[in-house]
């Protein structure tokens, strides 16, 4: 009865915050993980909507355990050192580092797998793009377009997505689409006010006093330095177009073919001529305006003709 309640207090959760369809894993995993959360006075949790895995609840120890951590004088930190520079602006190699220590102590291989190991600009951000697994607070995704829920047609509202324990959250401190900081998501409350906060364990957060330490911060939902969160799970599409590459592509390949439009061997994640013009031929069919590009609405018609070829080659 108790999980029950708990299972119909989650799918309240999701219809009041507008959450994406749920996915095969509903329920938080781990009790532990959120009954050790401390929250402010006033604060009212957001449970997760997807199950927290083993290894993000790792990836938690590992980087609570870092809180407190200084810099030294000079600026070095043990994270820069492990990433072979020193005196880096380090809040990447903090989070790459606390991985790593997960690797080490549990086996897992998670390292350029799951998290990327960076320090450049952008680099994070885009790995996680080039995995499939990124939204953009805006929704919209500078380079592809629009983000809407993966499976669906609901296009991602701006403050859309509540970032789940273990998403790698990106911010700038202009207003460039570059990232300058990264800091890792603990959990999501609503305050005193009814706002949803997002909590954040982070290093080198050089908006505040020097020296710089590892330290507990959070920030608003909708706080225009956030640019958007390297996902644990796959939860949004975007769109796609001639050029693009990666698991997306391939995604949208695999549905071409289910539709009877590509054969199976040009599924190579790499959206080319022969790929463009299977696009232009779904719009074709559903009166779309042919422009090659594989927007929502081309995506729903194509779910569309996949379904129905699949009834069609199975009826006996």
């Amino acid at each position: 009865m108790k999980t029950l309640s708990r299972l119909l207090a989650l799918a309240l959760c999701a219809a009041l915050l507008g959450c994406p369809p749920a996915v095969a894993e509903t329920a938080p995993a781990s009790g532990d993980y959120l009954s050790s959360l401390r929250l402010n006075e006033g604060e009212r949790l957001i449970p997760p909507q997807y199950a927290v895995p083993d290894y993000v609840c790792q990836l938690m120890e590992i980087a609570r355990g870092e809180i407190g951590y200084v810099e030294e004088k000079n600026g070095v930190t043990k994270y820069g050192t492990w990433a072979g520079y020193p005196m880096a602006e380090w809040c990447a190699e903090f989070q790459c580092w606390c991985v790593n220590r997960v690797d080490k102590q549990y086996g897992t291989r998670l390292l350029n797998r799951v998290y990327p190991n960076y320090s450049g600009t952008n680099v994070g951000r885009n790995w996680f793009i080039d995995q499939g697994r990124y939204i953009a607070r805006s929704g919209n995704l500078p380079g592809y377009g629009a983000q809407w829920w993966k499976g669906s047609d609901q296009a991602i509202p701006a403050n859309g997505y509540i970032p789940q324990p273990g998403d790698w959250m990106f911010l700038s401190d202009n207003a460039s689409y570059d990232t300058s900081h990264v800091a890792l998501v603990e959990y999501c409350a609503y305050d005193a006010e009814g706002r949803v906060r997002v909590h954040v364990i982070e290093g080198n957060n050089v908006t505040k006093p020097a020296p710089q330490g590892v330290e507990r911060n959070d920030y608003a939902l909708d706080s225009w330095r956030i640019l958007g969160y390297g996902t644990v799970y796959d939860l949004a599409d975007w769109t796609l177009k001639f050029g693009h590459s990666g698991p997306k592509v391939k995604a949208l390949q695999e549905e071409l073919v289910a539709a009877g439009l590509l054969e199976e061997k040009y599924t190579t994640g790499k959206f080319g001529a022969i790929t463009q013009e299977c696009i232009k031929t779904v719009q074709r069919q559903y009166g779309i305006l042919e422009t090659g590009i594989a927007n929502l609405e081309t995506r729903v018609a194509l779910r569309k003709m996949a379904a129905l070829n699949r009834t069609v080659t199975t009826a006996p």
